[in-house]
């Protein structure tokens, strides 16, 4: 079996396992109940930066024994919309297992997906997923997908064959979005910015998401993700997302000039 390595283990997150496990638990605040939900957006920088937001959902998941877990393609490397064929993801908290049934079901029906390998091989949206989900959930099993060709229609495809699949499950798996929001300008303009995303992924409008992010020149990184995630939750009837924590990159600097957004959004 082929297990896919780290790729930013002590760098985006501790190398260390004690350490990991440290931070995950940091990054939990406490005195919130965790409830089922459809699925999260959740965002992927350096535990410093994004953790707390990170944290801030996962703490207020009800987590089941899978997750399907939807990423950007910040290499450009692979195809347009990839499944990992690999059987497991090493952290420094050891093995996740991928979920091949589900894998297989979600490219029956969805036929834009393929097994590429190279999409994932040095993604790092994914991989700083996984230690939150083994610290909550160590029997946790995954389906990575990355999504990387701007097509709406990919998003919709994908996005309605993790609901068909979700919704056939005895219990369902979380559907989760790694996304950033606005990357490197100042906190105003990019608050303003997040803010027209963050509305139309409150109003659950995948279509909207789409058009407001790459027309309004937003650079939200997992907008593929977290449309596809909108267009499944429809699909399973949804009929709330609720941004639960926000922050940025300035919060840590001290710099407000130019700086990446964070949100956490719960979507029930």
């Amino acid at each position: 079996m082929h297990v896919r390595p780290p790729a930013v283990a002590g760098t985006f997150y501790p190398g260390r396992s004690d350490r990991l496990a440290e931070d995950v638990r940091a990054c939990l605040p406490s005195g919130v109940t965790p409830e089922p939900a459809v699925g999260a957006i959740v965002p992927h920088a350096g535990y410093v930066y994004s953790g707390p937001v990170a944290g801030a959902v996962y703490a207020r998941l009800a987590i089941p024994e899978a997750a399907i877990i939807l990423c950007p393609n910040h290499t450009g490397r692979g195809a347009r919309a990839s499944l990992d064929p690999s059987g497991a993801w090493s952290t420094p908290l050891g093995n996740v297992p991928v979920d091949r049934r589900l894998a297989s079901l979600l490219k029956t029906l969805a036929p834009a997906l393929e097994d590429d390998p190279e999409a994932h091989a040095r993604e790092h949206s994914l991989e700083v997923q996984l230690p939150f989900l083994q610290v909550l959930r160590p029997d946790i099993r995954f389906v990575p997908i990355s999504i990387g060709a701007h097509d709406l229609g990919l998003c919709r495809e994908i996005g309605e064959a993790v609901a068909a699949v979700v919704s056939q499950e005895d219990e369902r798996p979380l559907v989760l979005a790694s996304s950033d929001m606005n990357h490197y300008e100042s906190r105003r303009v990019g608050r303003a910015k997040d803010d027209r995303a963050l509305a139309r992924v409150e109003a659950l409008d995948a279509e909207g998401l789409f058009t407001t992010v790459l027309g309004g020149h937003i650079s939200m990184c997992g907008v593929l993700p977290a449309t596809a995630l909108l267009f499944a939750a429809r699909r399973l009837g949804a009929t709330s997302a609720r941004v639960v924590a926000r922050r940025d990159s300035g919060d840590e600097t001290g710099d407000p000039s130019s700086v990446v957004g964070y949100a956490g959004v719960i979507v029930s």
